[in-house]
């Protein structure tokens, strides 16, 4: 699969939730299927509960790693309030997938906690486009540890990247074996019927 067209993609989330992680998966993927990518990331906080972010644009002729506000086709959110810091970066009409579970980040500042509600509820009312995904869901299904995985796979069955999900599943059988793999696989599974099954979460937050 090839597309000379540019997709930038902004995954978001805090320290432990795999961001970078992800990010490499779907570079490994654009890349099996004879795309260009280009990235960066905010590793300085990726201690577990800080900030991370990680940028990966995708397709031909990338001049520049960085996706500047307002240009990211798909923003994917592994954290309602990280989903929320980043809406500047998404385009208009450009994709948000998040997931609901909540994880006070270090840097937000508050104290015991924040309303996931009210911040979800903010997301959906300001992206135009929006799949969420439920923690609790993923969690009985695969384990949290694969969230980053699952949302991965939601994105691809939704087709706002640049890449299958057999794309995908090739990168995570090539770099992981064994037990480990066969969680991956099963969490790009999920997040994928998540994605079929969801259409009313999304609604609930418009």
């Amino acid at each position: 699969m090839t597309n000379a067209k540019i997709t930038n993609c902004l995954i978001v989330g805090v320290g432990g939730q795999g961001t970078v992680l992800a990010s490499r998966l779907m570079s490994g993927a654009a890349m099996s299927a004879g795309l260009d990518v280009r990235g960066s990331e905010t590793i300085g906080m990726a201690q577990r509960g800080g900030s991370v972010a990680s940028h990966v644009r995708m397709g031909r002729n990338i001049h520049s790693p960085i996706i500047l506000p307002g240009e990211a086709d798909v923003i994917l959110a592994f954290e309602p309030c990280e989903g929320l810091r980043a809406m500047t970066w998404l385009k208009p009409g450009g994709m948000m997938i998040v997931c609901d579970r909540a994880i006070q980040p270090f840097s937000s500042g508050a104290e015991g906690g924040y309303d996931a509600a009210e911040v979800m509820a903010r997301i959906g009312s300001e992206a135009e486009r929006l799949h969420v995904l439920s923690g609790e869901y993923i969690g009985e299904r695969c384990g949290i540890m694969c969230l980053n995985v699952a949302v991965l796979g939601a994105a691809a069955a939704l087709g706002v990247l640049p890449f299958s999900a057999d794309d995908l599943e090739r990168v995570i059988r090539g770099r992981f074996s064994g037990r480990i793999a066969d969680m991956n696989k099963n969490a790009l599974q999920t997040g994928a019927e998540t994605v079929k099954n969801n259409g009313g979460m999304a609604a609930q937050w418009k």
